[in-house]
């Protein structure tokens, strides 16, 4: 028998052996690259995703700064390059929340699928998430009704999963960027990478911009997808931003003479929700839109506002809000219930609430002054806020290193994508980080919301970037058309938009 260990050579030689008519069912091929520290790949299925991967997972240490001490796995997944002689940088995709697993992101994969005409993709999963030893909660386990969706009750749910965590031997204060970045860059020198090519998306732009911190000689080029600068505190920035959002939808319509003509009073009808429902709330009775049941549960303004909140995310979903906020305060709370359900059901199931709490608690709250908690406590999301503070004052934390509110100044490469409409990491934030990278620029997708790069021509503006590692090369068509993007019409009743 002939094994190679290049799994590309082997797969050039084995065919030039079948040619021949000799061996050629004698030829083993290890898929594995070749580095100091082997990581063993093996075929493997990940969520919506066709066609195998390969993938694999490395021990390391959970806390770094005892070695010997209780050890985790961090699982990765490479989708190998159609192309017998690669380049040796693959494009390494790291997911948002924080919390979400990027093996959760291969839909985003296949529409990055030109990239591996030369290069392989590589998923990482966070430490915490997905399959990289997750922090697993009873008391955080979605549940299978719509009013677990809605819970506000995060800090008892969060005690019960901290004992959890404590009978496991779990220190949640090692589940941060500082730790993730570290494991990277051990995921990377285990397959033999000599240099990587980021994507990130959302919270996985700052886990970018850290590891060009540490790791600048490691980067080729980076694409920042919904940039999230170092300095932004989530319930400090994001809760307002996402607010401000909710309002353009509001004026919007009145912008709209067909929107505005079926709900002149979208903005005051909102008004009076939070009236109405008060801190308290009131029971509801609606129809479950999965079963056509009736149900009741207690609905609150906290419950509305993060429904339509959820529904910001995408313009698709932005474009029902008008119309979701007269119903509701008509009474009919079914279609906010069904629109929240499509758009909130996803996101309960792939994130991680203990690593996205070991996240934020130890690198965000810490930043909230009390001038920012007595804004925050004048806003509409002041309920929101506060739940994810109350969280924090609960949840072990670590210092995280003093540097990490600062972007790196860097020439590395950079494309910088945001959508005009994004409710969370709006475009001005991709701006203030984009004057710190020499090598970059910024594009826009002005009709769209929150993460881009599946979207239209942005693939191939993707694709051209990486390949080239110079933004000056991407197509200036596709960038205009992008720019020139519209919010889909807002609907005008449940039968959809007007001319």
């Amino acid at each position: 028998m002939i094994r190679l260990p290049n799994f590309r050579r082997c797969q050039a030689v084995a065919a030039a052996i079948l040619l021949a008519g000799a061996l050629g069912g004698l030829v083993a091929c290890d898929h594995r690259p070749q580095s100091p520290a082997s990581l063993a790949l093996s075929e493997c299925r990940l969520p919506k995703l066709a066609t195998s991967a390969r993938c694999g997972t490395l021990s390391v240490p959970e806390d770094r700064s005892r070695p010997d001490g209780r050890r985790i796995d961090v699982f990765v997944a490479v989708l190998a390059a159609n192309n017998l002689s690669p380049q040796p940088d693959p494009l390494v995709i790291l997911a948002g929340g924080p919390g979400q697993a990027a093996s959760q992101l291969a839909p985003l994969a296949l529409r990055l699928n030109d990239v591996r005409r030369n290069r392989d993709i590589v998923l990482i999963d966070q430490r915490g998430t997905g399959r990289s030893s997750p922090l697993r909660c009873k008391a955080f386990e979605p549940r299978d009704d719509i009013e677990s969706s809605f819970d506000m009750d995060s800090a008892n749910r969060a005690k019960d999963c901290l004992r959890e965590l404590e009978a496991a031997g779990v220190d949640p204060r090692q589940y941060t960027t500082e730790a993730w970045v570290a494991d990277i860059d051990a995921v990377r020198a285990a397959l033999g990478y000599p240099k990587v090519n980021l994507w990130g998306g959302s919270y996985g732009t700052r886990v970018a911009l850290e590891y060009l911190r540490r790791h600048p000689e490691r980067v080729r080029t980076m694409v920042l997808d919904g940039v999230t600068p170092p300095e932004v505190a989530v319930p400090r920035d994001v809760w307002p931003a996402r607010e401000r959002a909710l309002d353009a939808i509001v004026a919007d319509c009145s912008d709209s003479p067909s929107c505005r003509d079926h709900h002149p009073n979208a903005g005051a009808n909102l008004r009076s929700l939070e009236e109405d429902l008060g801190t308290m709330g009131r029971r509801v009775e609606f129809q479950d839109p999965r079963t056509g049941r009736t149900h009741t549960m207690t609905m609150t303004f906290d419950r509305v506002l993060a429904a339509l909140h959820a529904l910001t995310y995408a313009p698709e979903g932005a474009a029902l809000v008008p119309e979701i906020i007269d119903r509701a305060r008509a009474g009919d709370f079914g279609p906010l219930l069904a629109a929240a359900q499509g758009s909130m059901g996803d996101i309960n199931e792939q994130l991680s609430p203990a690593l996205h709490y070991s996240v934020l608690c130890s690198e965000d709250a810490p930043r909230i002054s009390a001038g920012d908690r007595e804004r925050l406590a004048r806003s509409r999301s002041r309920s929101l806020a506060a739940s994810m503070l109350e969280v924090c004052a609960l949840w072990p934390s670590g210092p995280p290193p003093a540097d990490t509110t600062e972007v790196p100044s860097s020439d590395v490469p950079a494309l910088l994508l945001s959508g005009g409409l994004d409710p969370v990491t709006p475009p001005s934030f991709a701006d203030g980080v984009a004057r710190k990278l020499a090598g970059s620029r910024h594009v826009v997708v002005s009709g769209y919301g929150h993460i881009v790069s599946p979207s239209v021509c942005v693939p191939k503006l993707i694709t051209e970037f990486v390949e080239s590692a110079d933004v000056s090369r991407i197509s200036p068509p596709c960038v205009d058309f992008l720019g020139k993007t519209r919010r889909p019409p807002l609907w005008a009743d449940r039968m959809g938009p007007r001319p």
